[in-house]
């Protein structure tokens, strides 16, 4: 048995070995994990004297600071809390703009005179702390020399502890900020927005006559998927561990055209993980709610509850890091980079967003009646217009290296931002503007048998293709990518909404006068104002169509279909006004995020190149000459010469790939920005392109034995 089919025989022998979780018995009393590493409510409820509980509490509802001494109270309960948890360091944990999180780790334990220590951990440690800020990307907003960045404690965010097999670690949720008190973080700006949508928000409740509601929130539910493979793989392959996803690979004789994988059966040792994914997630208060197989073989998914945006932003990092970590007690490695395989389907994250009150009302829920619900009409329009005047920039924000093989193509929605209301909501929309339309009848669907029910049919059926869907009660947009925080993503769709719903709720004020009060009318007169202006926006066709490209032109939509397209909607002066107006980020913190996103295109590209052509100086080049070698010792003769040309072209064709490739990743290019990161995606990866091109169809005529890594039959289909 060669080298191959043992690694592939051992990848799939793994059994739980005792490492099994084993069954708990959910109906016993205190059987629920869910929460327990988490400072919760309930926890500084029984931690905390009651009046400090109260002063602590009121302080969040009302977004006032804490004194110096309740600050010193809180301290003390949660240090006293984690260590009995096993913690014996501290950190803030911030989320820089990098799209991974960031810790640096103090201990609790103190030495004092008499030569012993003690654990101290004060309410100014708690509330502020002081990493280094050059380090990070910054965008210019901080140079190598000026070092001072802030770490600020969060509290709506709860501290939480992260156990290891040493230890636990208190990680404190903060944001991250300059020594100028610029944003260094995704954390600020979602917050400041969130502060911008609610403002916006009860003042057009107000006019709605809604008086009970003080704030809104917005809410967040993110489906991530994500590809599991044996680690054995994984670590044989140098493009997997450098860049996330695999530089070679030839399509193998099956791959996804079956659909079978598709919710299919989970295979064990996966559901073993999965369980355990989700009992660590529990812990951490996350609450999962769905797991399943996704399309591509090896790839899956999981979904939580929804949570304010702020809290699900925090815990999508988490339960990337702990689907990460998990993995490896498996012996698997979870891939989250948005193509990890090419020609089977990448992974995305479906940001489920909506708005509601802290009366517990969801603005986007529709009613039986859409047509007649002047709340849910007036939301509703604030988003499309929203949506219609900011695509680009929503297209801005989901933009990265992975997302350009993943956008456009036929597993993930379009480049061109639309957004699908369905039958339902379009027909109301159209009674509204034009007073005619009778609306969908939803009944009742029978299945053709008595034994099955008789099923609730919905207004209308739901559009995969669409980037920007309603799915019920809230939008879905589906094109945010599997590795992205949800930071600067819903920090933008919740400034354009506030926006909009400033510029309706004015409108809004006046139609109210002319129609004497009359609540309904007076949403009408905006609501049809609004169709009329922003319907192009709507869609719900074939967002992959070449029709849909045509037509989209002749609406006057952006199709953006790559990062350097994308990246300078961030920059546009559209976008600094509205987003300077609601103080969410500055034009210097706009600019910083451009730089950042910009450089990390071109910068992973750069890493991709080089992995590129060094794998194939290295690794399948040398497989060409062994085979070549091969086939001369096989003697001669028609069959073997046609082998040896085939062959021979192939590797000339890759040597001279190597060599392109080298001299257009050298830097030749225009310096910096986004000239530079054109130049990577219209040189530098068309050269990669040629180089993997002649490596593929190496795969497929190279001795198996000869072959350096692992391939895709492989990695995808044994587990």
């Amino acid at each position: 048995m060669n080298k191959t089919r043992q690694h592939n025989v051992y990848a799939a022998q793994w059994s739980a070995n005792g490492g099994a979780l084993g069954s708990t018995d959910l109906t016993l009393p205190g059987a629920s994990v869910f929460g327990e590493n988490v400072f919760s409510t309930a926890v500084q409820r029984e931690r905390l004297p009651k009046g400090a509980f109260k002063a602590l509490q009121a302080a969040l509802a009302e977004g006032t600071g804490l004194d110096a001494g309740l600050a010193d109270t809180v301290a003390q309960a949660m240090r006293e809390w984690a260590m009995e948890k096993g913690a014996t360091h501290y950190t803030h944990w911030f989320q820089p703009l990098t799209n991974l999180t960031a810790e640096k780790h103090d201990g609790f334990f103190e030495p004092v005179g008499d030569g012993t220590a003690m654990a101290e951990f004060s309410g100014k440690e708690l509330i502020q702390g002081e990493p280094d800020a050059s380090s990070f990307p910054t965008g210019g907003l901080r140079v190598t020399f000026e070092a001072r960045g802030y770490t600020a404690w969060d509290p709506t965010s709860p501290a939480f502890v992260m156990p290891n097999p040493n230890g636990a670690l208190l990680c404190i949720p903060t944001a991250f900020v300059s020594w100028t008190g610029e944003a260094l973080d995704h954390k600020i700006p979602l917050l400041r927005s969130m502060d911008a949508l609610s403002n916006a928000g009860i003042k057009a409740l107000q006019l709605l006559g809604e008086t009970d509601a003080s704030r809104i929130y917005t809410t967040v539910g993110p489906e991530q998927e994500y590809f599991l493979i044996d680690e054995q793989y994984y670590f044989e392959r140098p493009d997997l561990y450098t860049t996330g996803r695999t530089l070679f690979g030839a399509q193998p004789p099956k791959g996804q055209e079956l659909d079978e994988h598709y919710f299919g059966s989970i295979p064990e040792r996966v559901l073993a993980y999965m369980m355990e994914v989700e009992e660590e997630l529990s812990k951490l208060g996350i609450p999962i709610k769905t797991r399943h197989n996704e399309v591509a073989p090896a790839q899956y998914e999981l979904a939580p509850i929804f949570e304010n945006s702020n809290i699900s932003s925090d815990h999508q990092q988490l339960t990337m890091q702990v689907l990460q970590n998990v993995a490896r007690k498996y012996g698997l490695i979870c891939l989250l980079h948005e193509k990890p395989f090419a020609g089977v389907n990448g992974s995305g994250k479906h940001n489920n967003w909506a708005m509601g009150t802290d009366t517990g009302h969801n603005l986007l829920a529709p009613g039986d009646t859409p047509e007649t619900n002047a709340q849910f009409l007036f939301f509703c329009a604030a988003v499309i217009k929203a949506v219609k005047k900011h695509q680009a920039l929503l297209r801005a924000s989901v933009a990265n290296v992975g997302q350009d093989h993943r956008l456009g193509a036929n597993e993930a929605p379009p480049a061109i931002i639309s957004i699908f209301l369905g039958k339902e909501l379009e027909n109301a929309f159209e009674m509204i503007a034009t007073g005619k339309g009778t609306g969908v009848k939803k009944g009742l669907m029978g299945l053709g048998t008595d034994v099955l029910p008789q099923l609730p049919k919905d207004g209308g059926d739901r559009n995969r293709t669409s980037p920007f869907a309603f799915t019920g009660n809230r939008f879905e947009f589906r094109a945010v990518g599997s590795s992205m925080s949800l930071g600067f993503v819903n920090t933008v769709l919740n400034t354009i909404t506030a926006e909009s719903l400033d510029e309706l709720t004015g409108q809004l004020s006046k139609e109210l006068k002319t129609a004497k009060g009359d609540i309904f009318k007076a949403v009408s007169a905006v609501v049809k104002e609004v169709w009329a202006a922003d319907k192009e926006i709507c869609f719900d066709g074939n967002g992959y169509s070449e029709a849909w490209h045509k037509e989209a032109e002749k609406r006057g939509l952006y199709n953006l279909p790559t990062t350097p397209d994308a990246l300078p909607w961030i920059i546009n002066k559209q976008t600094v006004d509205t987003f300077k107006k609601y103080k969410v980020l500055s034009k210097r913190e706009l600019e910083s995020r451009y730089e950042v996103f910009v450089e990390q295109y071109s910068s992973k590209l750069n890493i991709e190149a080089e992995t590129t052509a060094t794998m194939a100086r290295t690794m399948i080049l040398p497989a060409a000459l062994r085979q070549a070698e091969l086939l001369r010792h096989a003697g001669s003769g028609p069959g073997l010469t046609r082998l040896s040309e085939e062959l021979a072209a192939l590797t000339e064709e890759l040597i001279d790939g190597i060599f392109v490739l080298e001299k257009a990743n050298d830097h030749d290019g225009p310096d910096g920005g986004v000239k530079h990161a054109t130049y990577m995606r219209d040189t530098v990866i068309p050269a990669m392109t040629t180089v993997r091109s002649a490596a593929d169809r190496l795969e497929r005529i190279v001795a198996d034995d000869f072959w350096p890594i692992p391939k895709y039959s492989e990695m995808l289909f044994i587990k």
